[in-house]
C-alpha cells in the first residue's frame, strides 16, 4: 500500500511539472489598479523619557517619547506613568516592564499588555473590544462596560496578584494558557493566583496587588535582587529568621560570655533524665553501691597439738 501511495504522488508530481512545462498564453490587458494606501500606524500611549528605558516603534520629541505598536517601557527606580492615547493612564511600577501592541486595522481596537514580573495599575474605560493581558501563565481579559481600577502584580515565583477595584469594574476573566480553566474576579474582589494556577486561588488577598506606597517597598516587591531593595513590612513584621529555623542558614556562633560571672559560687547538678509512656513518674536514681570490705585471713585453729607445740616452745625458749 506504501509503495502504491508512493506512486500515485510520483504520478502527480510529474503531471504538475508537465503542466507547468506548457507555453502560457499571455494574460490580457488589465487596466493598472493604484494599491490602497496602509493606514498610518496609530500611537498607543506617551510617556516621560526620563527615569525609563524604552524599545521598539518611538517617536521622542519635547522629553516625552510616542509608543507605537510593538514597543516596550521599563521603568527605573520611580513609577512610570504611561498615558493611553485613547483615554486613560497606567502606572509602571519601578523596576518592571510591560510590551504594549494593538491591532492598527481596526479603529479602536483592543490593547495587549504583556508582563513577565513586577506589576503595574490601570485606569481606563474599556473600548468596545477586550484589552488583554498576557503573563507567563495567565491570560487575562477585561471587557466593557465599567470603569477600569486594576492592579496587577507577579512575583519571581509566578504568584500573580489581580485587584478588580471599585463597584464599577468592568468585566475580568482570567484562563490559563496551560491547563485551561477559567476564573472571574468580581468587581471589588482582590485575589491571589499561586504559581500562576487557578488551582491554588487566595479569593481574599490582604496584600496589594500594584505599587508600593513606599520606594523601598516598590523595589523589595517586584525586584528583590535590586541593589535598592530593603525588607518589606512583611520582613518587618516577621523578623524571626525563618532561613534558619529551616536550616537554610548557619547558626549563630555560641557566645563567649561566661554564664556566671566571676567570683559567684556556681553549682552544677547531674539527674538523670528517664521517660516511660505508661508510668510518667520516673523512678528514683539508684543507689551505689557500698564498696565490699577488705577480706580477713582467718586466724589458724591451733587445736590439741597447737597447744603442745606452744608448750614445748615457752620451755626450750621458743618464741
Amino acid at each position: 500500500m506504501r509503495r502504491l501511495a508512493f506512486a500515485s504522488i510520483a504520478a502527480a508530481c510529474l503531471a504538475a511539472s508537465a503542466f507547468a512545462q506548457q507555453p502560457t498564453p499571455p494574460p490580457a490587458s488589465v487596466p493598472a489598479q493604484t494599491a490602497p494606501a496602509q493606514p498610518a500606524e496609530q500611537p498607543i500611549a506617551t510617556v516621560p523619557i526620563q527615569g525609563v528605558s524604552l524599545s521598539g516603534s518611538l517617536i521622542v520629541s519635547d522629553g516625552r517619547a510616542t509608543m507605537g505598536n510593538n514597543s516596550s517601557i521599563t521603568a527605573g527606580d520611580q513609577t512610570a506613568h504611561v498615558t493611553l492615547t485613547r483615554g486613560g493612564t497606567l502606572d509602571v511600577c519601578a523596576t518592571t516592564k510591560i510590551h504594549l501592541a494593538t491591532d492598527n486595522t481596526t479603529p479602536g481596537s483592543a490593547i495587549m499588555i504583556a508582563l513577565d514580573r513586577g506589576a503595574f495599575e490601570a485606569h481606563y474605560t474599556p473600548g468596545q473590544y477586550s484589552d488583554v493581558i498576557l503573563t507567563p501563565d495567565l491570560r487575562i481579559l477585561i471587557s466593557p462596560p465599567g470603569q477600569a481600577n486594576l492592579s496587577l502584580r507577579i512575583s519571581q515565583q509566578g504568584d500573580t496578584c489581580v485587584d478588580n477595584h471599585g463597584d464599577q469594574a468592568p468585566y475580568v476573566l482570567a484562563t490559563n494558557l496551560f491547563s485551561g480553566g477559567a476564573y472571574r474576579i468580581q468587581p471589588n474582589q482582590r485575589v491571589l493566583f499561586e504559581h500562576g494556577s487557578l488551582n491554588e486561588v487566595v479569593d481574599n488577598e490582604t496584600e496589594p496587588c500594584g505599587c508600593p506606597s513606599t520606594l523601598t517597598e516598590s523595589v523589595a516587591a517586584v525586584n528583590p535582587n535590586h541593589p535598592g531593595a530593603k525588607p518589606n513590612s512583611a520582613a518587618r513584621q516577621n523578623p524571626f529568621p525563618l532561613a534558619q529555623s529551616e536550616g537554610l542558614a548557619p547558626a549563630p556562633p555560641p557566645s563567649t560570655t561566661p554564664a556566671v560571672p566571676a567570683g559567684q559560687i556556681h553549682a552544677e547538678v547531674q539527674v538523670p533524665l528517664v521517660y516511660n509512656a505508661n508510668d510518667p513518674t520516673p523512678p528514683p536514681p539508684a543507689a551505689t553501691p557500698a564498696p565490699a570490705p577488705t577480706p580477713v585471713p582467718p586466724k589458724p585453729h591451733r587445736g590439741f597439738f597447737g597447744h603442745i607445740g606452744h608448750f614445748f616452745k615457752r620451755i626450750f625458749g621458743g618464741s
